[in-house]
């Protein structure tokens, strides 16, 4: 990654009431100009920026333009400053950049040290490379949302007070202070930075200070516990939003089913009234008809018995030959149907084996398709009569 361009200075007091109103205007920005963090963690990075100005002061929130390795630009916000630490017992102070990435609190931060023109990085540090960014164990093993920018400054401050990452140069004009050794190759000499920076906010005393300390860390922990309950309050907060639109989702879908439902009621019931009025007028003709025939009936009984007892094969007399034969078949079609019905009734109940049945049925079915077919034939012989002697008549008017 690129080293940090060139800071946008926003000239801003340093009091905390104006640090806070300077952060809640840019994370509330919309638009174009609006910073690339997600809404769901805004209020997060403001508490955890707020939190590192009260317990570091000597680090302040800016905007500024980010380069990527790739030339891509990104207005972003970070924390300029130094870091206080401890090496041999003098406190000093190291410029730093923590740069928020758009990914945070997610991921980490981009940590750089900041040298001036009076300083080199140590080479080979073992936390910082060659172009200054930093890489400690606490950046490494970031862990969304417990991890905050107070922790990340206080691993800076030890692990630089373990090993310092910036050397001053060596003034050949100048005479080293007392006490300093020089190295015996190279034209620079280790040393810690000199006190250019405001003093750190740890202090170096003893004694009265030692229950400052203890306050401040109580708290900052104070603080952290509360910033990690409200994380915890959000996200509980965001899942019975979405608990909340999945049930809501769930009734919209099931009052979509129920007026399906209605609609497919509603025209059942269309349907059945519709029905029932067709019926209401079948049922007219069929007592009509009911009352015509039991009129005949009233009317001819008395005939029927000055006749006395009627064959009833004797009762209708067949017009030809064909008509007789129609009604032989038909008579023998009907009786099959009957026996093929009997004997499924008899299968059902076991009264009958199964190849017994299936047996009777073959040579019936075999014998009422023959019936049948007959019946067609004669039927066909009967309508080409019919049209014949219509012919005929119709020859007869013509002539006549």
């Amino acid at each position: 990654m690129a080293p940090p361009p060139p800071v946008e200075a926003i000239h801003s007091p340093s009091s905390p009431q104006y640090t806070q109103q300077f952060l809640s205007n840019v994370l509330s920005q919309r638009g174009p100009s609006s910073l690339p963090y997600s809404e769901d963690v805004k209020w997060l990075i403001r508490q955890h920026l707020v939190s590192l100005i009260d317990t570091c002061p000597s680090l302040q929130p800016r905007t500024a333009t980010f380069t990527y390795n790739d030339g891509r630009t990104v207005n972003l916000l970070q924390a300029n400053g130094t870091v206080p630490m401890v090496y041999l017992d003098a406190t000093y102070n190291i410029p730093v950049i923590i740069w928020l990435l758009e990914s945070y609190p997610r991921q980490s931060p981009l940590v750089f040290v900041n040298p001036t023109r009076h300083m080199v990085v140590k080479d080979s540090h073992p936390f910082v490379n060659s172009s200054g960014i930093v890489s400690i164990p606490y950046l490494t093993n970031w862990v969304y949302p417990s991890s905050n920018l107070v922790e990340l400054v206080r691993n800076l401050s030890h692990f630089f007070s373990r090993d310092p990452p910036l050397y001053t140069k060596r003034n050949p004009n100048s005479h080293p202070p007392p006490g300093t050794s020089f190295s015996n190759s190279g034209s620079t000499r280790p040393a810690i930075p000199a006190r250019v920076y405001p003093p750190s906010p740890y202090g170096s005393g003893t004694g009265g200070e030692v229950g400052r300390k203890t306050a401040d860390r109580s708290e900052v922990d104070k603080k952290n516990a509360i910033d990690e309950l409200m994380v915890k309050l959000h996200s509980d907060i965001e899942g019975l939003g979405k608990a909340r639109e999945a049930d809501m989702e769930g009734l919209f879908n099931a009052q979509g089913v129920l007026r399906r439902r209605e609609e497919e009621l509603r025209k059942g019931v269309k349907e059945m009234l519709d029905e029932k009025e067709g019926l209401e007028q079948q049922l007219q003709m069929v007592l009509m008809n009911t009352d015509v025939l039991e009129g005949w009936v009233r009317d001819n009984e008395t005939k029927v018995k000055k006749i006395g007892n009627v064959d009833v094969d004797e009762a209708f007399k067949l017009c030809d030959r064909l008509s007789k034969q129609m009604l032989d078949c038909t008579a023998s079609d009907l009786a099959m149907e009957d026996v093929i019905y009997s004997l499924d009734k008899a299968i059902q109940d076991g009264a009958i084996p199964f190849d017994q049945y299936l047996r009777n049925v073959r040579l019936l079915s075999r014998e009422q398709f023959i019936h049948r077919a007959t019946a067609s034939k004669v039927k066909a012989a009967q309508m080409q009569a019919q049209v014949s002697h219509m012919a005929s008549r119709l020859s007869q008017y013509a002539l006549s």
